[in-house]
């Protein structure tokens, strides 16, 4: 009963300052929809095309990539140019046709069209569409070449004619049986996975503040004074600051899926990796807590950290996008972790038993901070 008095304690004063209230409450929600009215809304890809051959078949390429349906083409100057907008996010992926790829067509030798995109930006989907007019072209000139092998025509006269027999096909039907998955991807769905796993953090961290505060005023030290034991105290305030993490990322959920239409995936597995991701935090703003002696310097340095690990964890910038050296980096911060648990539940309709190895790694996480931060804490209690 005590643990929960202290526990309810320490989140009865962050409904007490106007600044926790926006900074806690107000300000990711914000960032959820502004980011989701930016960035989550559709979007024509954009491809970049590098033609370094002005063959006709090379030309009759051109115009087939050129009109693909919902796919904005421009031409780009060279390979590297290509690369370095997709860098900068100016392009989404990038063609290029090599010099001599009409005549090694022509003379039946293997001529390879390359695709360049970046990881995660929409890239397999449209490299199928590239691929279906590049075989479509294959078929062609194959075609026509096994035409003039046979004797039927020349090679112009089999172009023509294949290229004439294959506009005449009849199309492919497709009937869809069973139900459709419901894996897209709502217009905020993911900004609010970023941003709870964010704030959830820099919030646990610069509550750190609140921590030594209590202990600078000597709040901490009169209740042991009481016969209240020094487990009990440490067990009450790392409760407290757990309530403290957990009412912020409830609300954070809540209201993201009633006024956005979030949907956080199956409810227990996205209830199980809150609770991990929050016993993470908790640990590590109780470390924090009980390692520094100025409130204020805690607090801030709390919130960069936050925000530092939060960028390096994938919180800002999608962990698609980053190297696989980089990805491997980011997943020495719980938010890498977290993160992939939120993609498995959103984007592949993912259960529990999907979402328990990143749970695992937070729980086993979590836990060692708090006992590490436990020991400490006590120990800067009772000296």
């Amino acid at each position: 009963m005590k643990v929960l008095t202290i526990a309810t304690n320490s989140v009865v004063p962050l409904f007490r300052q106007r600044t926790n209230i926006f900074f806690v409450f107000i300000l990711p929600l914000l960032l959820v929809m502004i980011i989701g009215l930016v960035f989550g809304g559709g979007f024509t890809p954009r491809i970049g095309l590098v033609i370094e051959d002005d063959g006709p078949l090379s030309q009759q390429l051109i115009a087939a990539i050129e009109e693909i349906d919902g796919v904005d083409v421009t031409t780009a100057a060279s390979e590297q140019e290509v690369r370095d907008d997709i860098r900068r996010n100016d392009l989404e992926a990038g063609v290029v046709i090599p010099a001599g790829f009409d005549a090694n067509l022509r003379a039946g030798t293997p001529s390879a069209v390359q695709f360049i995109a970046a990881v995660g930006t929409g890239g397999f989907e449209i490299q199928s569409l590239v691929n279906a007019e590049v075989t479509r072209l294959d078929s062609i000139v194959r075609s026509a070449q096994f035409a003039c092998e046979q004797g039927a025509c020349d090679q112009m006269t089999g172009l023509v004619a294949a290229g004439t027999a294959i506009e005449t096909l009849d199309g492919v039907s497709v009937e869809r049986i069973g139900e459709q998955s419901s894996s897209s991807i709502g217009q905020f769905d993911l900004g609010a996975a970023q941003n709870l796993v964010l704030f959830m953090f820099v919030t646990a961290l610069a509550g750190s503040a609140a921590l030594i505060q209590s202990r600078r005023l000597g709040v901490s030290r009169r209740m042991l004074s009481t016969p209240t034991s020094a487990t009990t105290v440490v067990a009450g305030e790392t409760l407290g600051r757990f309530f403290v993490t957990m009412v912020q990322g409830v609300f954070i959920i809540g209201v993201a899926a009633v006024a956005f239409g979030v949907d956080w995936g199956d409810p227990l597995a996205a209830s199980v990796l809150v609770v991990a991701f929050g016993l993470v935090g908790t640990g590590a703003g109780m470390l924090m807590g009980s390692l520094f002696s100025n409130d204020e310097q805690a607090g801030g340095i709390g919130t960069f950290l936050g925000l530092g690990l939060g960028a390096l964890g994938g919180c800002m910038v999608p962990l698609e996008v980053f190297s696989d050296s980089m990805t491997t980096v980011a997943h020495i911060t719980p938010h890498a972790w977290a993160l992939d648990g939120f993609s498995d539940l959103i984007r592949h309709d993912g259960g529990l038993s999907d979402v328990l190895p990143e749970v695992g790694v937070l729980l086993a996480g979590g836990l060692a901070l708090i006992l590490v931060s436990g020991v400490v804490f006590r120990r800067v209690l009772t000296r």
